[in-house]
């Protein structure tokens, strides 16, 4: 039963949709923000729950009349518009997988911290327990940081075949954090295995006085390939939140929309892992001086700042709120 009450309160999401199919007036979805976007198909499956809710009651026509309308506008500009070929690639790397960093931006800090706490843990451990390393690492790595050995001199000779074996690897490993937010617990697990790891390894080498061969070595690539690891991580997260605390959508609903902003997440770290996969098969195990490493490190960050900060800066639209359970009945 569709009360004033309830119709007060539907009736601005009703509004804001209608209002977004308008601006899009005949460009199409060209005429909309990334995040309008996202906000049109959250406000598209909104109403359509609302379309049967009145529906329940045959006096409601004419609103059902209005809502069938404005759900056949959205319809044809969500599915008939769709942005295809280079220039919608373009624009995703150009503007909306930034703008969606951004707007998810606590995910990816948490799956940062999760990592931080790992590497804390590890390096604890290994301060503690020198055995720790051999345990964790197995023998012959182990066997060849007490030598005092880079473990990355096989890399050297046959870099175009590293390069690409990196690259799968890090790719493997980034998607690897995003899809296992399926699990809950994936990407948790994930974030602190990656990060005992480097704890684990950089106390050790720092034990060998290995410490400036090895962040020499990490930094060029790193730059780029520990905040794709993030990121990916901040995506399998979202995930996770769909499935833990859908919030006022269906779960279905809540999987798909987030879920959806973390496959942005997954797909905007690819280019970011590609570079990083050329850096670290060819230039970070050179003979290059380790300050130019530094600055090439430095210089990788700054631009990913600068790309993550800046770039698709328009995209300045608030979403809105998604109605409570109540709203829809």
């Amino acid at each position: 039963m569709n009360t004033s009450l309830w119709l007060k309160k539907r009736k601005p999401y009703w509004d804001r949709l209608e209002e977004l199919v308008r601006q899009s007036g005949r460009g199409g979805i060209a005429k909309l923000t990334a995040r309008e976007l996202r906000e049109t198909g959250l406000l598209y499956r909104q109403v359509a729950a609302d379309l049967a809710t009145v529906r329940e009651d045959s006096r409601n026509q004419r609103m059902a009349d209005y809502l069938n309308r404005l759900l056949g506008g959205a319809h044809n500009l969500i599915y008939s518009s769709r942005r295809r070929g280079p220039s919608g690639i373009w624009r995703f790397y150009g503007g909306g997988f930034p703008q969606t960093f951004r707007d998810t931006m606590p995910y990816t800090m948490a799956a940062f911290v999760l990592f931080l706490l790992g590497a804390l843990a590890g390096t604890l451990a290994t301060i503690a327990d020198p055995s720790f390393t051999r345990f964790f690492l197995g023998h012959r790595m182990a066997d060849t940081i007490a030598r005092r050995q880079m473990w990355t001199h096989s890399i050297v000779g046959v870099q175009p075949l590293a390069s690409s074996s990196i690259m799968t690897n890090n790719m493997t490993v980034s998607l690897a954090a995003f899809a296992m937010g399926f699990t809950v617990l994936g990407t948790v697990y994930m974030m602190v295995f990656n990060g005992l790891l480097m704890g684990v390894i950089g106390a050790a080498c720092w034990q060998a006085s290995m410490s400036v061969d090895l962040w020499s070595f990490v930094a060029a690539h790193g730059a780029l390939e520990l905040p794709a690891i993030f990121i990916a991580g901040g995506g399998g997260l979202l995930i996770a939140r769909g499935l833990l605390f859908p919030g006022s959508l269906s779960r279905r609903e809540a999987i798909q929309h987030y879920g959806g902003l973390g496959v942005k997440l997954a797909l905007g770290t690819l280019p970011m892992l590609f570079i990083a996969g050329l850096l670290e098969g060819f230039f970070s195990p050179s003979e290059a001086p380790v300050p130019l490493k530094f600055a090439v490190s430095a210089a990788m960050g700054l631009s990913l700042y600068l790309y993550l900060r800046l770039a698709g800066r328009d995209n300045t639209v608030t979403e809105v709120p998604s109605p409570s359970p109540a709203d829809t009945r």
